[in-house]
């Protein structure tokens, strides 16, 4: 049995599951920008714009972070491919 070919069937999957990673990650940047962009349309004060952004802001910088993550394994996916 070959082995190189079940070597590039588990870096097929680790491709595939670093794109669902940075899909999950993108998905939560989008969600961020609408957020905000429904906060700036309400017209709220200063106040509540700063109690929205600073509910954003953590799922912000995770989104960010699972995109980032993603993005690496997929490149660790294609070198070890």
């Amino acid at each position: 049995m070959d082995h190189r070919g079940q070597r590039e069937d588990g870096m097929d999957s680790l491709i595939w599951i670093g794109a669902g990673i940075s899909l999950l990650g993108l998905l939560g940047l989008v969600w961020c920008i609408l957020r905000v962009f429904r906060a700036r349309r309400e017209k709220l004060s200063d106040e509540e714009m700063r109690l929205v952004l600073s509910r954003v802001l953590p799922a912000n910088m995770g989104s960010l972070f699972l995109s980032v993550i993603g993005l690496m394994v997929v490149i660790l996916g294609i070198w070890l491919g």
